[in-house]
């Protein structure tokens, strides 16, 4: 027999905007139901972020025992990855976000929470298992998960995701990752530090297609340096079974010879989890790739619905996540009208080196035609990464010539996506670039050399 309980809002999905949102919301006195049909804390906590920086730091370790002789130190005996120890420790500090996410969720007032699969009865009327739940006010938070192109051999061959690597007990003899953009290279630096073979097959003509060609080209050195074998303009990708594991066969203009791999990871992108929620019976509209379309506030078409998250097509992290969470709240409850678009676009690449990035890059300078300067600095120059050993890579800033507001940067060098805050900032504040120039920063650190780059800026040619 169905059972009904009514709230005065739901939220489906456990990711970093909907524990944050039940939070205030339930603190404001209202009666909050939030729905979680496998793991609290979403794509971040558990297959994302946390899982992915924890390897990351693993090979960092690594990688260093390798080159510990050119520091002075000598480190006795080949330097080798237990990949049984390398889980459990990233294990271990998922879990303990993730458990800390539900013990918070779970004993918090005014929320109940349910473990299932929730899917839309009506715009007020979710469905959870045997129970129906009701509000005036739902919020998705339903995240995403890593998309599987329908390329040939693809169910005919076992491959990886993003998922399933990270459970991995055994290191690949041979990795190749399909995809040259973000998540297969920060896998891809991680195995090859781990002792994999490793090969990235990517169908565009560089690695990071969206970044600036010089941000792709120093990418694709810091990664051929370390081993990693990089086959671009891939454009036929095929797998087939092999007595090895995998033979992927890639049309190149270089080599079309077939690579072949032990595993195989498809890292080509994400796809959101709206499938299965039931939003035609809510009337919900997305868009053809399955994105929840929502306003500037984060409504969708449907009044009462709010979708957050990777679910939205706003955003693809978590900050752009939890930002959303601040943006609903900050309108139903502070009275304060924050939009999407008051947000300027920031992220990073966690390889190592890494890249972070704010703004506009120098390509989409150009076609805007805004009158603008420049300022680059190879981090060969940057005292803190030459002390480190770590001198790979370059700072770039743009600024309006005119405003003299600061319209992007990339840093790509050790500590890039610490000081990139200093340029965030400034941006956010809508200060001219002075702001910084002027600024005493901290020596010997990253930061206090884009002082300097601004104070050397030229007209963009």
């Amino acid at each position: 027999m169905t059972t009904r309980k009514d709230f005065d809002a739901i939220i489906v999905g456990a990711g970093q905007a909907g524990p944050s949102l039940a939070g205030r919301l339930a603190q404001a006195g209202r009666k909050v139901a939030i729905v979680e049909r496998k793991l609290f804390g979403g794509t971040c906590v558990n297959t994302g972020c946390t899982p992915t920086k924890t390897l990351i730091a693993s090979a960092y370790v690594a990688h260093k025992a390798r080159t510990a002789k050119s520091y002075g130190i000598d480190v006795a005996g080949p330097v080798t990855a237990d990949m049984k120890a390398l889980k459990a420790r990233k294990d271990s500090v998922l879990l303990k976000s993730r458990n800390s996410i539900e013990s918070w969720l779970r004993d918090m007032e005014n929320c109940t929470v349910f473990t299932d699969h929730a899917r839309f009865e009506s715009p007020t009327e979710i469905r959870v298992g045997e129970e129906a739940i009701t509000a005036p006010q739902i919020f998705l938070n339903v995240g995403g998960r890593a998309y599987v192109p329908d390329m040939p051999g693809v169910k005919e061959v076992p491959f990886l995701t993003n998922t399933s690597l990270l459970d991995l007990e055994t290191l690949p003899r041979h990795l190749v990752v399909v995809g040259g953009s973000y998540i297969g290279i920060e896998f891809a630096q991680a195995f090859r530090r781990f002792g994999s073979e490793v090969t990235i097959v990517e169908m565009a003509s560089r690695l990071t297609h969206r970044e600036d060609e010089d941000v792709s080209a120093t990418i694709k050195e810091i990664l051929e340096k370390e081993g990693i074998h990089i086959r671009l303009n891939a454009e036929c990708i095929q797998l087939h079974s092999d007595p090895q594991g995998v033979s992927v066969h890639v049309t190149c203009e270089e080599d079309g010879t077939p690579t072949t791999a032990s595993h195989v990871l498809l890292a080509v992108g994400r796809t959101p989890n709206t499938d299965d929620l039931g939003l035609e019976k809510a009337g919900v509209a997305i868009d053809d790739k399955g994105y929840i379309q929502v306003d500037d506030q984060l409504r969708t078409n449907v009044p009462g619905i709010w979708a957050m998250g990777d679910c939205n097509g706003k955003g693809a992290f978590t900050h752009t996540a939890y930002n959303d969470f601040e943006i609903v709240a900050a309108n139903l409850l502070d009275n304060d009208p924050r939009r999407v678009s008051d947000r300027i676009t920031t992220y990073g690449l966690f390889m190592d080196p890494p890249l972070a990035r704010v703004g506009m890059t120098e390509r989409e300078v150009r076609e805007s035609g805004k009158p603008a300067l420049i300022g680059t600095r190879p981090m060969t120059k940057v005292n803190r990464a030459v002390e480190k050993g770590e001198s790979d890579g370059f700072m770039k800033v743009l600024v309006d010539s005119e405003s003299k507001q600061i319209l992007g940067a990339s840093i790509l060098g050790v500590g890039g996506d610490e000081a990139i805050h200093c340029i965030t900032d400034v941006m956010y504040a809508r200060a001219p670039y002075t702001t910084i120039q002027r600024a005493v920063h901290i020596h010997p650190t990253v930061s206090e050399l884009i002082p300097t780059v601004l104070g050397d800026l030229k007209p963009l040619q």
